[in-house]
């Protein structure tokens, strides 16, 4: 698929798990400066819920932000959530970590109790009706407890403008590609409700009360480091797959030659390659 976080189609977790690890390791930086954000507005946590955990990287930094805190990671691909587990145990903090399978929201309701804050990154978009979603994680809040909601941002960046082949922009036509791939995949998704995402009114109508927006900056800059190169490969591959045959003969040309191992001009070898994004988040605290 096009799109960076999984959805719930017909995916081996179990082999996209070390590809989805890797990533969201390379976007360590980022999260760990959200969390730095964070953790001036919900301090001490006792219980931090990570809904649609994944492989748990996030989870596992979650526990050395509030190294108090038990965390529970909270998504609906076992494979994935044994990752999490698997890692929490490689990074001793097993004994406050625990994961909860099953679809969201309604999985929230095995929790045992309430929790201080929680986290949905890049997930709320892979459920159909966003509003009821929103609520329902409000639900599962304590008194005073802050909801974490990471949409949005810029599509990254990986390449200069011009590549010294092909037709300038290749990526901005790839953007408006996975635009209309992602539109089509919220579409398809059960239960599919359209909303306006003003995402701080939809938390409003959730009962919570907005408390702040931030973005957060993703900058590795040329020349980077060969995991960065296998992201944007792995990112790119996965956008010809998705996308690729809307692209016209030139661009689809242009993707191939940026993705053959064997071309100096690829993104395995080329110096110019770098990757810079922008995420956001919304936070909202429930007051009654």
């Amino acid at each position: 698929m096009a799109h960076d976080h999984h959805d719930h189609t017909d995916v081996d977790w179990e082999e996209m798990g070390p590809l989805l690890e890797t990533q969201a390791e390379l976007f360590t930086p980022l999260y760990e400066h959200a969390m730095a954000w964070l953790a001036k507005r919900q301090t001490e946590p006792g219980l931090v819920v990570d809904v649609g955990s994944g492989p748990g990287v996030v989870a596992c930094l979650f526990a050395d932000t509030f190294p108090g805190a038990r965390i529970v990671a909270v998504d609906g691909s076992a494979p994935l959530l044994a990752r999490a587990q698997a890692r929490a145990e490689r990074l001793g903090v097993a004994d406050r970590f625990g994961t909860l399978a099953g679809e969201l929201p309604d999985v929230l309701d095995e929790l045992d109790y309430p929790a201080d804050l929680l986290w949905a990154g890049r997930s709320l978009h892979h459920l159909g009706d966003q509003r009821a979603a929103l609520a329902a994680f409000a639900e599962r809040l304590t008194y005073g407890g802050t909801l974490a909601l990471q949409e949005g941002g810029l599509p990254a960046r990986f390449l200069p403008r011009d590549l010294g082949f092909g037709r300038p922009g290749l990526q901005a036509r790839l953007d408006a590609l996975e635009a209309q791939w992602f539109a089509a995949m919220r579409a398809d998704l059960p239960g599919s409700v359209t909303e306006t995402e003003d995402w701080p009114a939809l938390l409003t109508a959730a009962g919570l009360r907005p408390t702040g927006t931030r973005t957060f900056l993703l900058d590795l800059p040329a020349p980077t480091t060969d995991r960065a190169r296998a992201y944007v490969a792995a990112h790119l591959t996965r956008l010809r797959d998705g996308v690729g045959e809307a692209l016209d003969p030139d661009d689809r040309a242009t993707l191939d030659r940026l993705l053959d191992p064997d071309d100096k001009a690829s993104v395995h070898h080329r110096p110019d390659v770098f990757v810079l994004a922008a995420q956001t988040v919304y936070t909202a605290v429930r007051t009654e």
